[in-house]
């Protein structure tokens, strides 16, 4: 039987500070529960009669319930088998980060859980290990984040700090590429192989503030002939903006 203490911490690690709180973060679904338990060790994982644990013998407090129980704790509309409860992993900080000789994403202020989500596991995809983040970044382990993530939280390393400080660090020593209106084709612009490629706020774009640390700036065109949206979603965007550097290897 699940008690009513534990479904009242899963219900809670919804907002940040008790995640904050309590180190802990919540993962559903097969995917995202089996990818989260080969890299870091859960603290208790809820699952139905129907799931099937990836990890061979793996130590993990298991808990049996019902589907009527899953529901009572899932934070999707439709539940699927089984929840993880995992400790948030330590930061590794930005001396870990290695933009002379790798690419790494930069997000200033992407506020959309989903958005973020989406980006973490296009870093993923595209083999970019690193994603740091202004401290106006929606927090990468909300369950949102973490369901859109698909997995992919677990590959990517991701850090928060004083975004324009970190950039004005590195200024003059790496690129610093930057989508803005008044930059380059990015399909005409010479793109390599480090630094950082900063996306911006959903609304707003690069804030100012981090706009000036930019060096290289980048235009996604519009090829559209008549009326057309205003703007891309940021993860779209930074979709485009992986594959094109990526493309260039």
């Amino acid at each position: 039987m699940l008690e009513k203490n534990l479904v009242k911490l899963i219900r809670s690690l919804e907002q940040k500070k008790y995640r904050k709180r309590h180190n802990m973060f919540v993962a559903e679904g097969h995917k995202a529960v089996g990818d989260m338990m080969k890299r870091i060790a859960p603290y208790k994982i809820l699952a139905t009669d129907e799931w099937v644990c990836p990890v061979a013998q793996t130590r993990a407090n298991i808990v049996r319930i019902s589907e009527e129980e899953l529901s009572k704790v899932s934070f999707l509309q439709h539940p699927q088998q089984v929840i993880g409860l995992f400790p948030i992993p330590e930061e590794k900080g930005t001396g870990a980060l290695d933009p002379e000789n790798k690419l790494t994403l930069a997000l200033d202020g992407v506020q959309d859980p989903g958005n973020l989500g989406t980006i973490i596991r296009l870093a993923d995809w595209f083999g970019i290990d690193d994603i740091v983040c202004s401290q106006t970044t929606a927090d990468a382990y909300n369950p949102k984040v973490v369901q859109a993530t698909m997995g992919s939280l677990a590959r990517v390393n991701i850090i928060y700090t004083d975004l324009g400080a970190l950039l004005r660090q590195y200024a003059g020593r790496v690129p610093i590429y930057g989508t803005l209106l008044d930059g380059e084709s990015i399909y005409k612009a010479s793109l390599g192989r480090h630094g950082f490629i900063v996306m911006g706020n959903e609304g707003n774009g690069i804030s100012e503030d981090i706009r000036t640390c930019v060096s290289e700036k980048l235009l996604i065109p519009n090829f559209s002939k008549t009326d057309t949206a205003e703007s891309l979603n940021v993860a779209i965007a930074t979709a485009i903006t992986c594959s094109e550097f990526m493309r260039r290897q």
